[in-house]
């Protein structure tokens, strides 16, 4: 039996993939076109929710975050949804940076590696 579990996804890529204790998730992105900033952001912090709870995990258990930009003038109102999704929560590492996304529509991406609960 494999030490690695890999959860969700497809042939390309896993949405989850845990290993000794350590959640991986791919990055996440919002398929709500037209929607700023605060709302992809939002709907992005809720599919992390879903996935690190699929793995035994919480926001709380979040050890490092990634996360790009296609504007960095978004920054401001992207730390305003990150603030108050994680009050009340340890703060994991983090980086932040500008990039083009893989598709015209998508303004955020995020991948969060957590600890598993317990």
């Amino acid at each position: 039996m494999s030490d690695i579990q890999r959860k969700g996804g497809s042939a390309r890529f896993s949405q989850i993939v845990v290993h000794n204790g350590t959640v991986y998730l791919a990055g996440q992105v919002s398929q709500l076109t037209g929607a700023d900033i605060r709302e992809q952001a939002k709907d992005v912090f809720t599919k992390i929710d879903s996935l690190l709870a699929k793995a035994d995990s919480n926001k709380g258990r979040l050890l490092s975050a990634t996360i790009w930009l296609v504007d960095m003038q978004d920054y401001d109102q992207l730390n305003q949804e990150w603030d108050a999704w994680l009050a009340g929560h340890g703060t994991p590492v983090r980086a932040c940076v500008a990039a083009d996304l893989a598709k015209p529509h998508y303004r955020v991406e995020v991948q969060v590696t957590a600890a598993m609960c317990g």
